[in-house]
């Protein structure tokens, strides 16, 4: 970037007080406070409403703060001579390696812009998918490209990788990693955070913490940034981290309009203002781009001011830190563009131009020409060392070169070896251009700078040894016809694709799933086959294109096992999209794959060389089915063939995560803490079955009478069912796909259930004559049932146990890695809704691990939940081959998880501290009455206003009262040797209908267990 200009400051020993002021100042014009801050310029203010101090994150007492006039950076006057924080400004010059972010749309929590520092509002904000980078829409465009370096691009090597630091947008009560104090904030944008490592700190000390970054407690799952590489040019990042660019991100197409407010611009509209006011506003652009476009922004000046003062308002508006002798501004006009009508020489003390309201509104803010100018160029992307040369009317490209190698030490290099190559640091996207040797530089900083000055103050300079790079791009196709050859799909290609021979070759063919891997080796060819594969069809079918990168498998460090994320983003809800978000951040976005892009092949591709690796799914049971299905098929040719499954459960059921105690459901957890509980998690061994469907039609006798349509097989990893379970199923996805915008929360969707097995409760099948059942090949006669359920785990229809727990000696104890199903009936939509209420459980007819079924009519089946209707014929089931590894949560992290209520009993007395020296307590809730037994000191307590009650549970151990009734039996034999202690449950954050229910549940639990003394207590 060209240095032309100084940023405003003094010796670090400068005073924060009086500051320099300029001699004569014009009215409007207020005296700026220099400090040793980079960047920043600040000027004493009144505050007119509660602020907080950027820098010690502390309230403002009084009523005079230090605001810098470029970025809003607010402080108190003891803090300016400590002010850290780089101004906006200035953060082009702060960038190691450039990399472009992925903005797409800003969640729902509280955050601040990282350029104007100001509160996010409303739904201009944006984000970027793979950092913390928050940002208003009009202040994208003033965004560096400081995104996180996630893998290696080409010829780059680094092994050891440094802190990425981002401010402010910290979780609370975040401490800083050198002092132990909290630096973290609500109010305003203060602290530092690595986002590799996730270490946090306050701006004044995170400059004392060592460079480099381990990676932090998730280490040995994240996929570190050395051991990918990826050729990156002509992509944009979104392609590359496989974001889906749906109609959520049509708002960031105009990411480079200006065209809206900028911190110095007040509210008014661009015109020259009221009267009353003093002040008028200017519409600014910052070149002929800006002006061609209409993207401008809004200076507020008062009506009499200098003419550089107007400079100076400009500039900030454009966070632009050079000096504003070095730039003017020209009246625009359709017609053309002037600077003579701005001046008017008369009617001022020190005869100094006077910038009057009387013209127009709209001007172009220009860089006066040089004669030399003094250019930065920095030795490579990955060094931070900078050679500051002067550039003239004469200086070439050539020359400039040699210059600097001259001056880094390289004198005896060939500079036809070197080129000086242009880097425009976009927040977008970066984008480079190699310069020809014969170019004159300054010609080139002025057109730079004519078009746009905002582009010029995000460009560098690099001096680049020059090589031949080999492109090499990986491609996956996928949506072609299964099980076809590799010479069918390449015909494929050439007569749809057109592709060129010479350049590209199928490197893997994965028939099962339509999909072949490209490698090209010409990044044109690469682009063209990657976007004209989005607009092709085959057989009906719309391709995908995706871009794999490829994991280095000898540089993965030893013992470590990265973890692979599929997320469901359909599922349930808006949580899928929100965990994609967290997940990208917290790991490497290349280990996270989203399910609608390709489905679960790309991910496991992209590991196929890893030797041991997780898996981590983010859906339903069906999701879940899905990816192991997929890696069943590929099983073979991937370096690990078991890889550890968990689950984060986002579906309706979840009936696996629930027996792998991953819970019933997502409901907020901290992706952290899901991270860390995947890393913790035990391994354990599950059943997986094989469902042949082989459809024959059948005669009036039962026996089959020739083939009616080809043999189906399925895997089955939860449960099998026929008849009204399947019935149910099947009505709930055929309302599902009528209207699928309404199934985005699990509440709905079980509401569909109940209103469709409400409708059922009339309807009679009688199965037990439709069907016929052998278990390991004995004949089983079926009792009066209309459903018939086959389990390979405890847990159906949304956590009911169907088995039940009673013992029996028939049948042994379920497991889900016994090898054998367990063959439940059910009665109808009643007794179903008994076993999902606890009341009853099904009727156990059969174990065994070989199934063969003989259907006689058409009947609804289904599989882990995806229900179809199944023609006559015979369906077996047996076991799919080896057994998968599942991830289970470990006990000692879910009670870890579950701490929060025994968080919230901390406060209460403890079991010794409850002063009660009577044998016998009651279980006290609700309104009380004083005890008629003598012996009883259990004192009533009152409701208070805030509805709190206060429950004893107290050991039964102690002797019976001896003037207590020997009717009255107040403690049960099976509560022998419980003590519960005593803790507190406070109402006050209750609705009254979570009152109700909780005093009834308390009350029926008591009353069941003969707990409560009906003489003693009356509710």
């Amino acid at each position: 970037m060209a240095d032309s200009g100084r940023v405003k400051h003094d010796s670090p020993s400068s005073s924060p007080g009086p500051g320099r002021k300029k001699a004569q100042q014009s009215p409007g014009s207020k005296a700026r406070y220099s400090v040793n801050a980079p960047g920043h310029c600040f000027r004493k203010v009144t505050l007119t409403k509660p602020t907080f101090c950027h820098h010690c994150s502390d309230f403002i007492w009084g009523i005079v703060g230090f605001v810098c006039e470029v970025c809003n950076f607010m402080s108190h006057e003891k803090c300016l001579k400590h002010v850290r924080s780089v101004c906006s400004c200035m953060t082009p010059t702060q960038i190691r390696v450039p990399v472009a972010h992925c903005f797409g749309p800003a969640g729902q929590k509280k955050r601040f812009c990282c350029v104007c520092r100001k509160h996010l509002e409303g739904s201009s904000a944006l984000r970027c998918e793979v950092c913390e980078l928050h940002v208003h829409n009009d202040c994208a465009p003033f965004s560096i490209s400081d995104c996180r370096f996630c893998h290696q691009d080409g010829g780059q090597d680094i092994d050891t990788y440094q802190h990425h630091w981002r401010e402010g947008n910290m979780s609370s009560g975040a401490r800083c990693e050198v002092c132990r104090r909290t630096c973290s904030s609500s109010d305003i944008l203060a602290g530092m955070r690595c986002e590799w490592c996730g270490i946090t700190a306050h701006a004044s000390c995170y400059i004392i913490i060592p460079p480099e970054c381990s990676m932090g407690r998730l280490r040995n799952m994240i996929l570190h940034p050395s051991c990918v590489q990826i050729c990156s040019r002509n992509f944009s990042k979104m392609h590359l981290y496989r974001i889906s660019e749906n109609s959520q991100h049509s708002e960031m197409d105009n990411l480079d309009d200006v065209d809206t407010q900028s911190p110095v611009t007040s509210k008014e509209t661009p015109s020259t203002g009221s009267p009353d006011t003093g002040k008028q506003t200017l519409k600014v652009f910052d070149g002929d781009d800006a002006a061609k476009r209409n993207q401008f922004r809004l200076v507020s000046i008062p009506r009499i001011i200098k003419n550089e003062e107007v400079v100076e308002a400009s500039l900030r508006a454009f966070y632009i830190p050079d000096e504003a002798q070095d730039y003017e501004l020209q009246s625009y006009s359709q017609q053309g563009l002037f600077t003579d009508d701005i001046i008017n020489r008369n009617g001022t003390p020190d005869n100094k131009s006077i910038f009057k309201d009387t013209m127009s509104d709209s001007w172009v803010l220009r860089s006066k020409p040089r004669e030399t100018e003094v250019v930065k160029i920095y030795s490579g992307p990955l060094r931070a060392e900078v050679t500051s040369v002067t550039a003239g009317k004469s200086s070439t490209v050539d020359s400039i070169v040699k210059e600097v190698l001259t001056r880094i030490g390289k004198r005896n290099e060939n500079p036809a070896d070197f080129n000086l190559v242009e880097v425009f640091m976009s927040s977008k996207q970066v984008q480079r251009q190699v310069l020809s040797g014969q170019e004159i530089l300054l010609d080139k900083l002025q057109e730079i700078r004519k078009t746009s000055l905002r582009q010029m103050n995000q460009t560098r300079f690099y001096i680049e040894e020059s090589r031949n790079r080999v492109a090499q791009v990986n491609l996956l196709l996928g949506g072609f016809p299964t099980q076809l050859e590799k010479e069918e799909y390449t015909q494929l290609l050439s007569e749809h694709l057109a592709v060129k021979s010479h350049l590209v070759s199928i490197t893997h063919v994965y028939s099962g799933q339509g999909a072949v891997v490209l490698q090209i080796s010409c990044f044109s060819e690469a682009e063209r086959i990657y976007m004209l594969a989005k607009d092709t069809s085959i057989s009906g079918k719309q391709l995908c294109s995706l871009v794999i990168p490829e994991i280095m498998q000898s540089k993965l460090a030893k013992g470590s096992c990265p973890l692979l994320v599929f997320v469901n983003p359909k599922s349930g809800g808006l949580k899928g999209r929100e965990i994609l978000y967290s997940f990208r951040k917290l790991l490497n976005p290349h280990q996270v794959f989203e399910l609608t892009s390709g489905g679960p092949l790309p991910g496991l591709h992209t590991f196929r060389d890893v030797p041991h690796f997780r898996i981590l799914v983010c859906g339903g049971d069906g999701t879940v089915g899905w990816v192991l299905g997929v890696l069943e098929s590929i099983r073979h040719k991937i370096a690990c063939p078991e890889p550890a499954i968990s689950i984060i459960p986002l579906g309706t059921g979840n009936d696996l995560a629930r027996v792998l105690r991953w819970g019933a459901g997502y409901s907020g957890e901290d992706p952290f803490n899901i991270l860390l509980s995947v890393d913790e998690a035990e391994e354990v061994q599950m059943d997986r079955w094989t469902i042949l469907l082989d459809a024959q039609e059948m005669t009036e006798d039962g026996k089959e009478n020739g083939f009616l349509e080809p043999p189906k097989i399925v895997h089955m990893s939860n449960y099998f069912g026929l008849g009204i379970d399947a019935e149910l199923s099947l009505d709930f996805h055929h309302a599902r796909e009528e209207d699928p915008d309404k199934f985005n929360s699990r509440f709905h969707n079980k509401g569909v259930y109940v209103k469709v097995g409400l409708q059922k409760l009339s309807h009679t099948r009688n199965l037990h004559k439709d069907i016929r059942l052998q278990v390991d090949r004995q004949d089983v006669e079926l009792p009066s049932i209309e459903g018939l359920i086959f389990l390979n785990i405890p847990s159906w229809g949304s956590g009911a146990d169907l088995w039940g727990s009673d013992s029996d000696s028939r049948f042994g104890r379920p497991r889900i890695d016994d090898g054998m199903l367990e063959v439940v009936g059910v009665t109808g939509v009643v007794h179903m809704g008994q076993v999902q209420s606890g009341l009853r459980s099904g009727i156990r007819i059969a174990q065994g691990s070989y199934i063969r079924i003989t259907v006689n009519k058409p009947i609804p089946v289904q599989v882990d939940g995806e229900p179809w209707i199944q023609s006559p014929g015979q369906i077996i089931i047996s076991a799919a081959g080896p057994k998968v590894c599942m991830l289970r949560k470990s006990k000692a992290k879910q009670k870890k998880q579950s701490g929060s209520l025994k968080e919230s009993r901390s406060d209460s007395p403890a079991p010794s501290d409850v002063r009660h020296s009577a044998s016998h307590q009651a279980f006290i809730i609700g309104r009380l009455l004083p005890c008629k037994c003598a012996g009883c000191r259990a004192q009533p307590r009152p409701p208070t206003g805030r509805l709190s009650y206060l429950i004893y549970l107290v050991t039964p151990r102690i002797k019976f009262c001896q003037d207590l009734p020997k009717t009255c039996a107040c403690f049960h034999p099976a509560l022998h040797g419980l003590c519960l202690g005593a803790f507190r449950i406070d109402l006050s954050q209750f609705n009254d209908r979570s009152k109700m229910k909780l005093q009834s549940s308390l009350a029926d639990w008591a009353s069941l267990v003969s707990l409560v003394c009906q003489r003693c207590v009356q509710w």
